[in-house]
Formats: C-alpha cells, structure tokens, sequence
C-alpha cells in the first residue's frame, strides 16, 4: 500500500530528481492535513457500526423497495450482506483517507467488483447512494465534533468515498 508521501518520492526517484519546491509544498500540504485525517480515521474506527447502520437507515427510507420482496436486501441474509459491504467500503475508505491515497481502492477493492457485482446481480446505484451516505454521516460527525471547516471536511474525508462512488457508477452494473 501507497500512502501520498511514498508516491511522491517514488516519481522523483524514477526520475532522478530531487523534490523541488512542488514536491515539498505537496508533502507539506499533506502534514498540514494529517490532523483531520487522524480525527476522521478515529471516529471511523470507534464509530463504523454506528455509521454503517445510520447510513444504511437512510437508505432503506429513501428507498423502502430494497427491503421488500425482490429488492436487493430483502431476505436476512441479503440485508446482512449489504451491510457487511458497507462495512467494507468504509474500512477501506479510512485505509485511503489516512493514506491520502486512492491507489488501495482500485487494487483491493474496485478491480473485480464488475464481475463479482455482475455475477451476482447486485445493483451498484443502492451501493453509491450507500457509500455517499456513509461520508454525509463521517462528515456530519466531524463538523459536529469541530474537526475542521466544513471545507475542509468535506475536500479531505469525501475524496476516497467519491472515488468508490465513481469507480463503482463505472461499473453501471445492473440488477438481473
């Protein structure tokens, strides 16, 4: 796993360079930073269940149909699936946001979820509404708590959800 400061001193020695000022001001930038990744990677680890089941409400309200017979998380064990997903995406989202990296999505988590999804007939537009969620619920804890400006918040800590989101919407995999 990458993390913004190995990959950035990573391209400068592929290209025999020392950091220029660019380089320093971008490692700078990420120290700057460290102070809310820490708090939001915190209030994941000690909140995740809490998250997960407040996100999840919210989906299930905005879209009754998913529990209802012949939506996608009716039954106990498709509810508990969906769940155990969120789960997941959150976990690896807090593995990117401490990071500042991205790069973990794409390998451990995006790379073969088309097929896996497609294979099983999961739907992935409840699955971003449920990731958006989670951020809406981690950035509305974080400004509660004074974390940072509400600028910052959302820059920093929505960035590996909206890339989840993204890479999933790509995906455009359909319910059978």
């Amino acid at each position: 796993m990458r993390d913004a400061i190995t990959g950035l001193i990573g391209r400068y020695d592929q290209l025999g360079r020392y950091l220029d000022r660019d380089a320093i001001d971008r490692i700078s930038g990420y120290f700057s930073e460290a102070q809310l990744r820490l708090a939001a990677v915190e209030l994941i680890n000690r909140e995740a269940a809490e998250i997960v089941r407040e996100a999840s409400q919210r989906l299930w309200q905005a879209d009754p149909e998913l529990l209802l017979p012949g939506g996608n998380a009716y039954t106990t064990r498709r509810w508990a699936a969906c769940l155990r997903d969120m789960d997941y995406f959150l976990r690896y989202a807090s593995y990117a946001l401490v990071a500042d990296d991205s790069t973990i999505l794409n390998e451990r988590v995006l790379n073969g979820l088309d097929d896996t999804y497609k294979s099983l007939g999961v739907p992935t537009g409840p699955t971003v509404r449920s990731i958006a969620l989670m951020a809406d619920v981690v950035c509305e804890q974080l400004s509660d708590a004074g974390a940072g400006s509400a600028e910052a918040i959302n820059s920093i800590v929505r960035a590996p959800f909206e890339h989840l989101c993204r890479g999933l919407a790509d995906t455009n995999v359909r319910a059978r």
